[in-house]
């Protein structure tokens, strides 16, 4: 498979956001509801846009990794952080990959000092209210031409198989192109590398073996290439 750098600058003169990691929502001032997530693969979306010549913008929630070069790295914590970032660094921008993991909900209350354990009684139910759809509201306010990628962490159960559950998202969000991932051992979350099928709006499928997340980027990049608007939505 072709590097960034092989297939040329193919997106040079774009500007792409991207977001990566997962974001945390507290409980207390030191618990927090999180997930899985390292934000590699966002990383390697970066870094790959970056080679391929275009100006990034990454937002990144929680992640212990070295700045792409070349990137502008915002860092956020909570999905409310990050629902914010996005928005604002999508106006005008020709293509957005929600790489991150979001969480869906938040507790309702934040308790400002530590919740401490009782000796005999088990914790409070934590009440949890859900969180603002990242991605549903990038493509409900996006620029004409602009080009919207999601990704979806599944796992199959009695309702469906992860391309099943693919298909659901990728018709309820409305995006242009859904990276659906199936999530486990040494897949996805927290690994180097990960095995994908990306689903097109239009009705494309596009099946990415199992390998480095840099080669699952650049197959995303090379899908949002001939979907890009002719000219670049800030240059109109």
């Amino acid at each position: 498979m072709l590097s960034g750098g092989a297939r040329g600058l193919d997106l040079a003169g774009r500007r792409v956001v991207i977001s990566a990691g997962g974001t945390r929502e507290a409980l207390d001032p030191v618990r927090f509801i999180g997930n899985r997530s390292s934000g590699r693969q966002g990383y390697a979306l970066a870094a790959t846009a970056v080679a391929r010549g275009t100006e990034v913008t990454l937002v990144a929630a929680n992640v212990a990794l070295a700045d792409p070069a070349g990137a502008k790295v915002v860092p956020v914590t909570s999905a409310a952080d990050l629902h914010e970032a996005m928005l604002a660094a999508a106006v005008g921008a020709d293509a957005v990959v929600m790489a991150a993991a979001v969480a869906d909900f938040r507790p309702e209350h934040y308790t400002p000092a530590k919740i401490k354990k009782a000796a005999t009684a088990g914790p409070a139910p934590i009440d949890l209210v859900r969180t603002a759809d990242v991605l549903l509201d990038l493509v409900g306010r996006r620029t004409p031409g602009q080009v919207v990628v999601g990704f979806a962490a599944e796992t199959g159960d009695a309702t469906g198989d992860v391309l099943e559950h693919g298909r659901a998202k990728l018709a309820a969000k409305g995006c242009d192109l859904l990276v659906v991932n199936e999530v486990g051992s040494a897949l996805g979350f927290e690994s180097a590398e990960n095995a994908a099928v990306v689903l097109g709006a239009d009705g494309a499928m596009t099946e990415v073996p199992h390998g480095a997340k840099e080669a699952l980027a650049d197959v995303v990049w090379d899908l949002v290439v001939p979907r890009l608007a002719p000219e670049p939505p800030g240059h109109r």
